[in-house]
């Protein structure tokens, strides 16, 4: 197991590139790493579940935790990592968090080795600005139970599956009721909410290879191109025209 050792400062950057495929195997970190892609996306793992990083977002890994990496596409990865003692309150766990413009400049500068970024007001600025993000529905939590466990995993093999809680309670054996309560038990979500989530996750590298709306929409079982506009801009705060402009204008930036 690959331990990455405290560094002496507050803030530290670390640039990194991956081609198509790219894979950083199980490992953990001394420090907290904010871990954003120029470009390209990435997918965490850890034992209690999976985050997407998209373009323009980053993830939260805490001091300690074990995680896995992959890149789909190109991924220029770029990261911060914070001492344990200088990291923000509130973020004890992993998550997604929405990238500032100024937070962006800040971790693309640092990482190209600007002599500015070990001015400890700059790592107190990037400190206040990672307190201050955003925390965004990219996580896909996996249940214990048995049965959610095969729910789950029959609904990650294909997003686009109709079955309504009550058609799953009877494949499982288990009544709708407690399989509701299951899911606010164990994963704090309904089972609808969860797998808006998974459908989330399905569109990204879809909608960023190109594929219109309208058949992303098709093909993952939304009745309209509005219905799955709507749910995107729910949970990315941005519809999915706004949300690709802003990539076409960060990419001229990389």
């Amino acid at each position: 197991m690959l331990i990455n050792h405290l560094r002496h400062s507050p803030v530290t950057a670390h640039p990194a590139d991956y081609p198509e495929g790219g894979y950083h195997p199980w490992h953990i970190h001394a420090e907290a790493q904010l871990l954003y892609a120029v470009s390209g996306m990435m997918r965490l793992v850890t034992k209690t579940g999976a985050w997407v990083i998209p373009p323009t977002r980053a993830v939260w890994i805490p001091p300690m935790v074990e995680h896995e990496t992959f890149m789909s596409g190109e991924v220029l990865m770029r990261s911060l990592f914070i001492a344990g003692e200088h990291c923000p309150p509130g973020l004890n766990q992993c998550c997604v968090l929405a990238v500032t413009p100024l937070l962006r400049e800040l971790i693309v500068r640092a990482t190209q080795g600007d002599e500015h970024a070990a001015n400890p007001l700059i790592q107190q600025l990037m400190l206040e600005e990672v307190a201050g993000l955003k925390n965004l529905p990219l996580h896909i939590p996996m249940p214990r139970d048995r049965r959610l466990h095969s729910i789950c995993v029959s609904v990650l093999k294909a997003p686009d599956h109709g079955n309504t809680l009550e058609d799953w309670a009877q494949e499982v054996g288990a009544s709708s009721r407690t399989l509701t309560r299951l899911f606010k038990q164990e994963l704090d979500l309904s089972f609808n909410a969860w797998r808006q989530q998974v459908r989330l996750m399905e569109a990204l590298p879809r909608l960023l290879d190109g594929e219109s709306v309208q058949r992303v929409a098709n093909d993952l079982g939304y009745g309209s191109a509005r219905a799955f506009s709507a749910m995107f801009s729910r949970l990315l705060g941005e519809s999915p025209r706004e949300y690709l402009g802003a990539l076409r204008q960060l990419s001229q930036l990389k």
